[in-house]
C-alpha cells in the first residue's frame, strides 16, 4: 500500500530584504518514492511549476544550511518568526521562498513516521523486481532443453 502526505501552504517569494509575495503550493511526499519531496507553486498560470528534490535535503534543512547548486536550503529567522528559506536556481531563473518553520517540521515529521530513515530502499521494491526480471519463462525451457539445436542456427542449418 501506498501513502501521500500532503499540505498546502501558502509560502513568500522574497523579491527584496523590503518585498515579499504570496505564493500558494503543496508539499507532497509519497512512500513508493521514498527518497524524495515533491513541490507544486501556484504562480497564477494555468499550470503549477513543480520542483522535485531529495527529502533529506528538507529534512537537514529544517536544522542547519545544506544543498548546493538548484537547491539550497536554511534556518533563520525574519521579523523574529522561525522561517526556512528555500533558494531554488534553475536556466530559467531562480527563487527564494521563505516558508514557516513549524509547517515544514511539522509535515516532515509526517513522512519520517511514515518512512523512517534508512528503510526507504525496502519501499522501492527492488528485491521483488529483481525477482520477477530474473524469473525463468516458458521460452526459456525450451532454448535450454536443446541447446544444439540453437548451434544448428549459427550455422545457417535448419
Amino acid at each position: 500500500m501506498h501513502t501521500v502526505v500532503e499540505r498546502d501552504l501558502e509560502l513568500k517569494l522574497v523579491l527584496s530584504p523590503e518585498r515579499s509575495i504570496p505564493v500558494p503550493a503543496r508539499l507532497t511526499y509519497r512512500t513508493e518514492d521514498p527518497y524524495a519531496v515533491h513541490i507544486a507553486f501556484h504562480v497564477g498560470s494555468d499550470f503549477p511549476v513543480y520542483w522535485t528534490f531529495a527529502r533529506d535535503l528538507l529534512v537537514e534543512g529544517v536544522f542547519r544550511p545544506c544543498g548546493q547548486g538548484d537547491v539550497r536550503i536554511w534556518p533563520t529567522k525574519a521579523d523574529r518568526r522561525n522561517v526556512i528559506f528555500v533558494a531554488l536556481s534553475s536556466p530559467d531563473g531562480d527563487a527564494l521562498l521563505e516558508v514557516p518553520s513549524a509547517v515544514v517540521a511539522t509535515w516532515v515529521e509526517r513522512t519520517l513516521r511514515l518512512v523512517p530513515p534508512g528503510t526507504e530502499t525496502e519501499r522501492l521494491g527492488i528485491d521483488e523486481a529483481l525477482a520477477e526480471l530474473l524469473a525463468p519463462l516458458p521460452a526459456d525451457d525450451l532454448w535450454l532443453s536443446d541447446p544444439c539445436a540453437a548451434d544448428e542456427w549459427q550455422d545457417g542449418e535448419a
